[in-house]
């Protein structure tokens, strides 16, 4: 592939990404401002869509990663069952207008996060118990510690979505605090956990494409402003607040034009697209960069109801 094919290729990605950005921010708006006395439904709604996103990425990616290590250990399977099932849980609560919660969707929920967890045990066990024990190579070769820490954020934001609809449509909290506030935090933690590991991965690669620097500087910058906004006094809520939005909305790009680099990617193995069943498991993998667009959407609609707790 030559250079000019690789630039037109990136700014493809990169105007994509862009489109598929404000597409979902602008139907975001719209939705808040149709519905505005529900914004606690609304909020829910927007999680149990970043939900969905993460689980999808976890399902793709576990499966393949999963299918790669031929299911040595029977555990193997249960990633992908729980993220299928958290994907359809978090799609009924997308479409669901109700402002009640759902115990069948909340135990699902629940499960994946609990299963991320165990999982993210698993694959740390894994890493500690290849020769050498933890050392960083065993961090960049063995099983991604960081991996199953995506079926945590989707449980997460899809328990949180499940738990907010049971509040009331008027002042409503979680965990004691204002609502809109508590959502900012834990999408500003998760972007600020999936930075990281992107950056553990693009380190690997030895940040061989400048687009590779964009996680690891574009995403923690949204994480901090995402706090800030959340725990800054009134007087500078507003302004921290367009700061916050302009970059979550930098990020939500970045997402869906990483897919497009990811993809860009394995095109340029041997083979392209033409060898994807060995160029898929051997080029970066696809499902990653849409978990900043799952939880830049989610730091959004946390904005909104932080707004209204003014």
């Amino acid at each position: 592939m030559t250079q000019s094919t690789r630039a037109v290729a990136a700014m493809a990605s990169v105007a994509a990404g862009a489109a598929l950005a404000i597409w979902s921010t602008r139907n975001l708006r719209e939705s808040a401002h149709a519905r505005a006395s529900g914004k606690h439904v609304v909020a829910a709604r927007s999680f149990n869509h970043g939900s969905a996103l993460l689980a999808l990425s976890v399902l793709a990616d576990s499966a393949m990663e999963h299918y790669r290590g031929s299911f040595e250990n029977r555990a193997m399977y249960l990633p992908p069952a729980v993220a299928l099932c958290a994907l359809a849980a978090a799609l009924h609560g997308g479409a669901d207008r109700r402002a009640a919660s759902h115990r069948l969707r909340h135990a699902i929920q629940l499960t994946s996060a609990a299963t991320g967890v165990t999982g993210t045990a698993f694959h740390l066990y894994n890493v500690t118990k290849r020769p050498g024990g933890f050392s960083w190579h065993n961090a960049f070769y063995g099983a991604p510690a960081g991996a199953p820490f995506a079926l945590v954020l989707s449980g997460v934001l899809g328990a949180v979505a499940e738990q907010l609809r049971d509040e009331p449509g008027h002042d409503p909290r979680l965990f004691g605090m204002p609502a809109g506030k508590t959502l900012a935090l834990v999408a500003g933690a998760g972007l600020l956990g999936t930075a990281a590991e992107a950056a553990l991965l693009h380190f690997r690669g030895a940040f061989q494409h400048p687009a590779m620097y964009a996680p690891v500087t574009i995403v923690p910058v949204s994480s901090a402003l995402l706090a800030h906004a959340a725990l800054a006094p009134p007087r500078q809520a507003a302004r921290a607040s367009v700061f916050a939005r302009f970059w979550l909305r930098l990020t939500a790009a970045l997402g869906f034009a990483g897919f497009g680099f990811h993809a860009n990617g394995v095109a340029r193995a041997q083979g392209g697209w033409r060898n994807w069943s060995q160029n898929l498991f051997a080029g970066p993998p696809l499902p990653a960069p849409p978990a900043f667009s799952a939880l830049a959407l989610a730091g959004l609609a946390a904005l909104r109801m932080r707004e209204t707790e003014r």
